[in-house]
């Protein structure tokens, strides 16, 4: 049951109807007169109809959810509730997910470059399971957890498809991969597998099959040392639901076919994060200024590239937003029907980069009216800032829940 998950305990869930989404906005807003602060609505439900994606989709394959994408506490809890494991990058992430009761045997600390202190908090709290793609994080890893079961991060061999590729910053090159191992069996460290990422955001499924094949090599490699039989295949992230996701799925279920098809114990697991968090969110701005320059208008929103918007320069993201005119047109608050104008839309920065859209097409809308972002639930709030003095943690969520009938809404 979500609703009695750590990280929702005590908040309000607000069950919507059908296309209610709009009219739990508006009353929000209609409360936050005064103020007129940002805010997100996370939908539970679209949350764990996305689980119900995954487990039918990849049954084979254990989610371990990218905390770094969306660290939202109600989200971290609903995952944890419908099974979810977890993919930390730090300490700060692992004592956010510890917080919630979850057993450390649910964490990989999936990060190939760690911080010595880090490593010695993951040794202290039981996180047993890390990766490393250089014998310089061997000797980190031998000096402060030797007993932690390691995966070795390779490089992908096409990541020309995702919207921000890590084979630049991480994983083994092939020639690398028999002298790491070497490395981990002169130190006593126990090798258990092998991990990849392909990307965030990734757009060649295909792309899933050339590293599995990599990763089989590598098993084979070390059985060629006399190693232990490696256990664990970790697929890593870049998975968009939608249609990408069963075109993704389509291509790991083949390749697993083709180079694990009978590998004795094995466990695959991965590192989804935009899959859940990316369209559980939506996100509401207040236009806090305007300007007319002959057709074209320009708006100003309290949220930009320094907050919520930073995934347009960091994560590459394409946004878009729709109008909630509750202050100058209450009768047809979407302004369906309404003639629109080419919009530009500023954050509310001093910086003129802080630049949310241009050519947009608006309606005429005025001071005290809102824009509407949806799908801004993946690398948004998180990798925000609080330059020039706005606070994107301050931002406030609501928990809101569709689709599914997650119990008693209070």
């Amino acid at each position: 049951m979500i609703l009695g998950a750590p990280g929702l305990d005590g908040k309000r869930v607000t069950a919507l109807p059908k296309n209610g989404l709009t009219d739990f906005m508006q009353s929000i807003i209609s409360e936050k007169q005064e103020t007129k602060e940002p805010f997100y609505v996370l939908d539970l439900g679209v949350v764990t109809s996305l689980m119900d994606k995954w487990t039918l989709t990849l049954p084979m394959v254990r989610p371990f959810y990218a905390v770094k994408c969306n660290p939202e506490p109600a989200l971290l809890g609903s995952l944890a509730a419908l099974g979810s494991n977890f993919d930390c990058a730090s300490q700060a992430e692992i004592e956010s997910v510890i917080s919630l009761g979850v057993s450390p045997d649910r964490i990989v600390y999936a990060n190939p470059c760690k911080q010595e202190s880090h490593i010695k908090y993951a040794a202290s709290v039981g996180v047993n399971l890390t990766a490393f793609d250089s014998e310089e994080e061997l000797e980190k890893i031998r000096k402060w957890h030797p007993k932690c079961a390691l995966l070795l991060r390779i490089k992908a061999l096409d990541d020309s498809g995702a919207r921000c590729p890590l084979g630049p910053k991480y994983g083994a090159l092939p020639e690398e991969v028999t002298p790491l191992l070497q490395a981990a069996q002169s130190a006593r460290l126990n090798v258990v597998g092998v991990s990849f990422h392909i990307g965030s955001g990734a757009t060649h499924a295909l792309a899933y099959k050339g590293a599995i094949a990599s990763a089989k090599s590598v098993f084979e490699a070390a059985v060629r040392l006399g190693m232990p039989r490696m256990k664990i295949l970790n697929i890593g992230g870049g998975f968009t639901a939608g249609s990408q996701f069963d075109e993704a799925a389509t291509a790991i279920k083949s390749a697993l076919q083709a180079y694990f098809p009978n590998e004795p114990g094995l466990t695959i697991i991965s590192e989804p994060g935009r899959f859940f968090a990316e369209s559980a969110s939506t996100l509401a701005t207040n236009i806090i200024g305007k300007r007319v320059r002959g057709e074209l208008r320009e708006y100003w929103i309290n949220d930009g590239i320094y907050g919520s918007m930073n995934c347009i320069l960091y994560d590459h993201a394409t946004i878009t937003c729709t109008p909630l005119a509750c202050n100058s047109n209450r009768a047809n608050p979407t302004c369906k029907g309404v003639r629109t104008y080419s919009s530009t839309v500023f954050g509310p920065t001093c910086d003129a980069l802080d630049t949310v859209l241009m050519g947009h097409q608006l309606p005429e809308l005025q001071v005290s009216d809102w824009l509407v972002f949806p799908n801004m639930g993946a690398y948004t709030a998180a990798a925000g800032s609080s330059f020039n003095g706005f606070n994107t943690a301050a931002i406030l969520t609501y928990l809101a829940s569709s689709k599914y009938d997650l119990g008693e809404c209070w």
